[in-house]
């Protein structure tokens, strides 16, 4: 069994880049371990090890992505045709129904605001203009407040979920969106950060970060590899790894389930707010 069709090099990618904070990376590397050596055996040439240096969109794109996980916003955008969905995982966190997640909007514990109204004119943290929860979300939330106008007092990019808490805890922003999951995470691990903050307000629910393979890999390959992930999420050899990164299970969510990720945004851009700002 191969992963390229015409016998190119084989040259298998795998990546779990979405939940992988420096607390979380033995317990995802234990989990790769495990499907793995579970794909070597029925003969699909799987990594050693998980890849943590390319770029996310080299790594989503790349031919051989044997699988990854991804944020919903991309995937509905830019990755449509290029990958196949999967799973999607199910999180034992506040702002998790089976499938699908949320994101907590935060301010500081002490901010007076008691809605999200309060928020003009103040400052936002943001982790990515491609992100769904960081940005999409919140956005949906803020479009039928902001009147067609600017609703923020400025837009500051940080490049990570965590990066947007730290900055809301420096003073440096006043609100920001995080994945009720990265929430819970940074709870459980980073108390001396979280313990400054609040949630204002709960977004939408969308599906989660679904795991991601190439379109371009045979159909056996996706499906050898779907099986292998429901096996690793029974082992209970590796519960205590799925308690870690809070996983429950897999669900079997088509990939038009996304959808409804593109129709928040069209819902913001049809009250003339297109744009997080």
């Amino acid at each position: 069994m191969t992963l390229a069709r015409r016998h190119r090099p084989v040259a298998a990618v795998a990546a779990l880049p979405m939940y992988d904070l420096p607390e979380l990376r033995e317990a995802n590397d234990k989990l790769w371990s495990a499907i793995s050596r579970r794909l070597k055996a029925r003969g699909v040439p799987a990594p050693a090890r998980l890849d943590r240096e390319q770029p996310l969109e080299a790594v989503w794109s790349n031919p051989d992505l044997l699988l990854a996980q991804t944020c919903g916003y991309p995937l509905a955008k830019r990755l449509r045709g290029a990958v196949r969905v999967l799973a999607t995982p199910r999180y034992r966190a506040t702002g998790c129904d089976g499938p699908l997640h949320r994101s907590a909007i935060l301010v500081r514990a002490d901010d007076p605001a008691a809605n999200l109204a309060d928020l003009r004119g103040r400052r936002c943290a943001l982790n990515d203009p491609d992100s769904n929860t960081g940005m999409n979300l919140l956005r949906a939330e803020i479009a039928p407040l902001a009147s067609g106008e600017r609703f923020f007092k400025s837009v500051l990019l940080t490049g990570a979920h965590v990066a947007s808490a730290q900055a809301l805890v420096d003073g440096d922003a006043d609100v920001a969106a995080l994945d009720c999951v990265t929430w819970a995470h940074i709870q459980r691990h980073r108390p001396q950060l979280t313990e400054g903050l609040r949630v204002l307000a709960w977004t939408a629910a969308t599906p989660g970060l679904p795991l991601i393979a190439s379109a371009a890999l045979p159909a056996r390959i996706h499906q050898t590899t779907l099986a292998v992930l429901e096996e690793v999420m029974a082992d209970p050899t590796l519960r205590t790894a799925r308690q870690t990164l809070l996983l429950e299970g897999l669900d079997l969510l088509p990939a038009a389930h996304y959808r409804a990720v593109v129709h928040l945004e069209d819902l913001a851009r049809g009250l003339a707010y297109p744009k997080l700002h």
